[in-house]
């Protein structure tokens, strides 16, 4: 049975671990080295797409009458904290930067996938947001895992020095268009895609 309280926590949740996002891209830009600008404007993207879902979340929790949380989670400001050690210690190349990325990635994906396991807990009228929001979220995480695997398949071919690392394969900004938040919310597809992957 639903519950307003269940809804609200529910995309409170969504709103900080979107906001976590942000501030995730937003350090790993302030990371990059100068042969990695690459990726800057993919992680800018992403950072903007969890703006937009954040703010789309918000508005759902008032329509509630219930005021949004604004800030983000201790885990993600632990992750946050890791990323900075990890940095002092040299973890600045390509790779590591994108794997701490894939890292932030699994846990939004699997966020909103706990979102939908509570469905029948919460009010039916914020499931095409959460559908329409996490096929965003898995088309950014598909994109960042092809990317951290560019950067091993380097690696492993020892063809490039760490620091020689570009972005100039198969993968680049183009190929990510965040979802709008105007798409259709009605994807059924997706829906019956999302749960055979879970």
């Amino acid at each position: 049975m639903e519950s307003t309280e269940k809804t609200i926590d529910v995309l409170n949740d969504l709103i900080k671990i979107n906001n976590d996002r942000v501030a995730g891209f937003e350090k790993a830009s302030e990371d990059l080295k100068e042969d990695q600008d690459g990726l800057r404007p993919i992680f800018g993207k992403l950072a903007d797409e969890s703006r937009e879902n954040s703010a789309e979340l918000t508005s759902l929790a008032n329509q509630y009458g219930e005021e949004a949380v604004d800030g983000t989670s201790a885990s993600g400001s632990l992750h946050r904290a890791w990323i900075d050690i990890k940095s002092a210690f040299g973890g600045t190349d390509q790779k590591s930067i994108l794997e701490e990325c894939e890292r932030g990635e699994d846990a939004i994906k699997s966020a909103y996938h706990s979102a939908l396991d509570d469905s029948d807990e919460i009010s039916p009228a914020v499931l095409p947001v959460i559908n329409r929001q996490l096929q965003g979220i898995m088309e950014g995480h598909d994109l960042i895992k092809s990317l951290r695997d560019e950067s091993e398949d380097f690696d492993e071919t020892d063809e490039v020095e760490d620091d020689e690392l570009t972005t100039t394969g198969p993968v680049d900004v183009g190929d990510y268009e965040p979802r709008s938040t105007t798409e259709n919310e009605n994807n059924t597809s997706f829906t019956n895609r999302n749960n055979e992957l879970r």
